[in-house]
């Protein structure tokens, strides 16, 4: 690697370095210790010094100087890990560079010439990713140490590196951490104990910041059971964020298989870098806090003072500017906060330089006054030109709605109005909440309720008055107690419009849900006849659902979102949630609601595997061990609240309480997002904390909350009684004294209202990680439980065989962002294929596993096994064909194994292999294999295959045929084991490469000299066997054909057999059956006995497979072996 040219004390550096080669202007030295028998003292000093510091003279074991005649500096130039590398660059600089620096008269010249020369070499390697770093040279050196100690992949990306040390035991070893795309490397060589550690981030279960008597504050990385600690970081915040990150893009890579499509930061797992990364967190961090689309990308953040007018002070927070907005937030976070869309800007304007004002005004007669902004000539400069593009093409679909309106009616205006509108309204697209068509308000006879319900609005239009009203409005803590009351029923759909960032995406996307609305109707898929068959059972009980207006309007939202997002498709749920967003928003509000909370405010919760709901509940669970710890020491077991707390999360209560009571609830997620709920669930178990401590079982304790649910009311609703859930009559039965549901929310904002919105994010990020490695670890006991009924290979062999095969899936995907192998993993399927390999796969594993791998047409034997498994044709196969076929070849009988090598030299597994490249021999390239092993062969039987292939339930596009699967399923289970005299019979060519075949198994082994005359004195019999049968078949006298002889054979495959015998011959022997054309066949019986009469034979197929040593050999080797692809 050439470096930058540095001088160097050439005095001092005698004690470390040692001279290879010279010439007049360069010098070769290889660092003092390397290279030498053992390394002695000086060896273990200076290995300790290389990994400890960090200097470019102190990292590589050579290195190449420039020196100029009667000069005393010298420059370093060059360095490298090896011996090859560094001599690459010493003949680079003897070809080019020597013969040039005699034509200079000055040395100084000559040095000038050659720090240019080698300037413009590292400009020229730099113009890829390492000039996205902050110091290119420093992370040259760290990228050349990490390629030098690991050995991974050529493609594996460096994100960054850290000094730190790591607890092994109680003694902590310095060293350094690197962070790549796909793992977390550490290493440390301290007087000559040298550590090594890599930990892909797939692995990883548990990933935290701890603190502790001895180690202060260091990170905790939890992979396969195994605690790493690491600590003395000079920045660990920033350290950790990164690791986190990491961690989490490998999880949704690799296991939610998002392609990051637009994301310029991880579109390409080759290309991330650490400033990247750190932008991207900070990102995600600024949307889910402002409810922003999820695109948007924070570009700056100024600390200023925002002017609040109704109460006539400055307050100091932080300015966040993205593509699209402007954000502000004061420090404590609930004071005051404010939303900026930029496509409501009409004018930004610098109106006083002395206080670096920045003022915004916006439609609907509203301005916003920033003080003291840094720079804030230059910034208002750049948000006019955005601006200009902002009021255009995608935003201009609200200037009808907020321009409307004059300042003087615009409260009127927005009573009862949409907060976005599109054009162009279908018919068939509901226009008015349910509730205002089955519950219109009396505004005659106004009883208690509706007193009170008119009160609220009154606070709500005061607040309005002071804070304005619209997208742009201030959010303040009398925002949040008005919240806590309940919102009123007209205003409600509006509200959770507003407070979940809906409004943006209607906003921005005019017509989209008509559209979707025309495109998805009539449509067939699984999840529209999940979605017919729960529409009656989505709160069956109101009036609205009674009815086809409601009906009709609940079909049209979730058949368009499951249109939208394949993805999701239809979660149960979901019709639930649905439900109550129609009852008081207008359609396609509801539909945007819908797709805030499924997409933004509760991400992966409504998917098969419901991950984002049990992250969630690992939230809950730390939460009650932090603020209930005397209920957690009662109810030993967590798994209770997990189970219990399950539908509150997935439905936000609205399972467990009355409409009236669960509406409020929602009211509070859609302006604090989880953390309402989360809550409220501590508010519930503190509330029941004495009846649960005093039950015996977790029934009785269900059996308490559940009354407690029942026990709730909301004495200020003013909804019908009709309309009502909760029941009066079971008053006098209930032992709960009746709660009221603003009480409840009161009561747990008061308790638990310092949980803030980044512990929340930091909570969900850990038990991610957890949640996917328990989800894992149940995938992975299920396919070993039902594999292992079909195998001999111990429990112990069979996980690490699994742990193999899955990690072969991961490396292939691991440097390929859109590669077939993604594909291959589908939690959605049944346990055994969820995971998946092709034939390229299965050959780096066939060629570390096999103890038939050392063959030398290794190559063909693995493609010729695939194509075996492969019954299908899909080019794929499960773990339980994968583990059956090893367990054939490690502990099958010799009729076993030799059935095996019999049928891989037939048809449909055998295929003419040959290699396109002479010069690789047997090898086969990647896409020749690929090709071989899709290519059809024709045997007998193919008919009934192909019928049945076309009878299988997942092929097709159409819907899954649950018949068909429990046909296949019969058919597997009635399958008897298959009888020798059912297999085709074997012809010339491919009785040649069984010879062949056989030849090579033997090849290195003890008893090679012995298995090669047994070999062919079983060869010459059958051979001979022919020539008999030919005769016998034959009495006329056909054509004679000559067999080819068994010395043919070996030579083709390069060995030379010994003589054999020529009395060797068995009496009694099956003669065979020439076929129509005049050539011979084997059947396998034939071949079966003949092996058996050779002893040698005999004991190599059943010599025992130390299975252990070669699983552990795998395991050290696949990494290397996938480098070598």
């Amino acid at each position: 690697m050439w470096l930058k040219p540095e001088e160097v004390l050439l005095k001092n550096a005698l004690k470390l370095w040692v001279l290879e080669r010279s010439n007049e202007y360069f010098v070769l030295q290889r660092r003092r210790g390397y290279g030498e028998e053992g390394g002695g003292l000086a060896g273990l000093l200076v290995g300790t010094l290389d990994a400890v510091l960090d200097s470019t003279s102190k990292v590589a074991p050579f290195r190449i100087l420039h020196q100029t005649p009667d000069s005393q500096v010298y420059w370093s130039i060059a360095c490298g890990s090896n011996r090859e590398e560094i001599t690459k660059h010493w003949v680079w600089l003897e070809q080019n560079v020597m013969k040039t620096l005699s034509v200079f008269d000055s040395n100084e010249d000559i040095t000038s010439f050659v720090q240019g020369k080698i300037r413009g070499l590292i400009a020229e390697e730099s113009k890829g990713s390492l000039s996205k770093e902050e110091d290119p040279e420093k992370f040259r050196e760290a990228l050349m140490k990490f390629e030098k100690c690991f050995g991974l992949p050529e493609p594996e990306k460096l994100v960054t590196y850290y000094s730190c040390s790591y607890w092994k035991g109680r003694v902590p070893c310095q060293g350094w951490l690197y962070l790549s795309t796909n793992f977390l490397s550490f290493y440390s060589f301290l007087l000559g104990a040298e550590i090594k550690l890599v930990i892909s981030w797939d692995e990883i279960s548990k990933l935290e910041r701890t603190s502790n008597v001895i180690l202060t504050e260091s990170i905790h990385v939890c992979s396969h059971g195994e605690d790493h600690y690491f600590s003395m970081f000079l920045h660990i915040s920033e350290t950790f964020l990164l690791m986190e990150q990491l961690a989490l893009y490998t999880i949704r890579r690799l296991f939610d298989k998002e392609t990051f499509k637009g994301d310029p930061v991880l579109h390409d797992p080759l290309q991330i870098t650490k400033r990247g990364l750190e932008s991207r967190a900070r990102s995600e961090q600024f949307n889910a806090f402002f409810r922003l689309p999820k695109e948007e990308t924070l570009r700056e953040v100024h600390e200023c003072f925002l002017w609040v007018p109704f109460n006539h002070y400055n307050t100091l927070g932080k300015m966040c500017i993205s593509e699209n907005y402007i954000c502000f937030a004061s420090q404590d976070g609930s004071l005051c906060c404010v939303i900026i869309p930029l496509r409501e800007v009409v004018a930004v304007e610098s109106s006083d330089p002395a206080s670096k004002v920045v003022s915004i005004s916006t439609k609907g007669a509203k301005a916003f006054r920033f003080s003291e902004v840094r720079d804030f000539e230059h910034l208002v400069e750049k948000l006019r030109g955005r601006c200009g593009t902002a009021s255009s093409p995608q935003h201009v679909a609200n200037v009808e709605v907020a321009a409307s309106p004059s300042p003087d009616s615009l409260l009127d205006y927005y009573d009862g109005q949409p907060m976005a509108s599109h054009k162009g309204n279908s018919k068939t697209v509901s226009t008015e909440a349910l509730m205002t068509v089955f519950h219109p308000q009396d505004m005659e006879n106004l009883d208690s309720k509706m007193l009170k319900e008119k009160m609220k609005e009154q606070s709500w239009n005061i607040l309005f008055i002071e804070c304005g009203r619209g997208v742009s409005t201030f959010r303040t803590r009398k925002t949040r107690d008005l919240i806590v009351r309940g919102i009123p029923e007209v205003l409600r759909g509006e509200l959770w419009l507003l407070f979940s960032g809906a409004v943006n995406d209607m906003a921005t996307n005019p017509g989209y849900y008509t559209e979707l609305v025309e495109k998805s109707m009539g449509t067939c898929t699984l999840a529209t006849d999940e979605i017919e068959r729960d529409l009656c059972r989505s709160l069956p009980e109101h009036p609205a659902f009674q009815s086809d207006t409601g009906i009709s309007a609940l079909r049209r939202v979730l058949t368009a979102y499951a249109y939208r997002n394949p993805k999701i498709g239809y979660c149960q749920a979901m019709n639930i949630l649905t439900s109550v967003l129609l009852l008081y928003s207008k359609e396609e509000e509801a539909f945007w609601l819908l797709v805030a909370v499924c997409e933004r405010m509760l991400p992966d919760y409504f998917n098969r595997r419901i991950i984002g709901a049990l992250v969630d509940q690992g939230v809950f669970e730390e939460l009650i061990r932090d603020h209930l710890p005397q209920l957690t020491e009662h109810m030993t077991d967590m798994t209770f609240f997990s189970s219990v707390s399950l539908s509150w999360f997935l439905t936000l209560f609205i399972s467990v309480l009355p409409i009236e009571s669960a509406v409020n609830v929602v009211d509070c997620f859609f302006y604090d997002g989880i953390k309402a709920i989360l809550q409220l669930g501590l508010a519930v178990l503190d509330y029941n904390m004495d009846r649960l401590l005093t039950c015996k079982d977790d029934a009785e304790a269900v059996m308490v909350l559940s009354r407690f649910f029942d026990s709730i009311t909301n004495k200020d609703s003013p909804l019908p009684p009709a309309v009502q859930q909760a029941s009066g009559t079971s008053e006098a039965k209930s032992q709960h004294p009746r709660v009221d549901i603003t009480d409840l929310i009161r009561e747990s904002n008061e308790k638990y209202g310092d949980i803030c919105f980044e512990e929340v994010e930091s909570m969900r990020h850990r038990n991610r990680l957890y949640v996917i490695q328990t989800l894992e670890a149940t995938t992975k006991q299920n396919v070993l439980r039902v594999v292992s009924q079909d195998v001999k290979i111990s429990p112990s062999d069979l996980e690490d065989l699994y742990e193999l095969f899955k990690k072969e899936h991961f490396f292939s995907c691991y440097w390929n962002m859109n590669g077939p192998a993604l594909k291959h993993h589908d939690p959605s399927l049944p346990y055994l294929d969820q995971y998946r390999i092709d034939c390229q796969q299965f050959r780096l594993l066939h060629h570390l596993l096999s103890p038939w791998a050392r063959c030398a047409n290794n190559d063909s034997l693995a493609l010729w096994t695939f194509r075996l498994l492969d019954e299908n044709l899909d080019g794929l196969i499960n773990f339980k064909e994968f583990a059956c076929i090893l367990d054939a070849m490690y502990y099958g009988s010799f009729t076993h194994k030799l059935k095996l090598l019999f049928k891989l030299h037939i048809p449909p597994a055998f295929t003419e292999v040959e290699s396109l490249s002479p010069s690789k021999g047997a090898q086969l390239s990647k896409e020749e294999l690929i090709h071989f092993s899709l290519l059809k062969v024709s045997s007998p039987g193919d008919s009934e295959d192909d019928d049945a292939l076309k009878r299988s339930p997942d092929k097709g596009k159409g819907k899954l045929d649950i018949q068909a699967y429990l046909k296949q399923w019969q058919d597997e289970l009635l399958k008897k084991e298959e009888n020798v005299k059912d297999l085709p019979r074997m012809n010339q060519s491919q009785f040649i490469q069984f010879s062949k075949t056989l030849y090579n198994l033997f090849h290195g082994d003890p008893e090679e000299e012995l298995l090669y005359r047994a070999i062919a004195t079983v060869t010459s019999l059958l051979l001979k066997m022919e020539e008999v049968g030919r005769k016998l078949h034959s009495p006329l006298g056909l054509p004679k054909r000559t067999a080819p002889s068994t010395a043919s054979v070996g030579a083709e495959n390069g060995n030379e057999p010994p003589e054999m015998s020529p009395t060797q011959q068995t009496d009694g022997a099956i003669p065979p059956i020439p076929s129509k054309d005049g050539e011979w066949s084997f059947a396998f019986e034939q071949i079966l006995a003949s092996l058996l009469n050779e002893p040698a034979l005999v004991r190599f197929f059943e010599k025992p497979v130390d299975v252990r040593a070669l699983l552990e050999n795998a395991k050290a080797a696949q990494l290397k072996a996938r480098a070598r692809v």
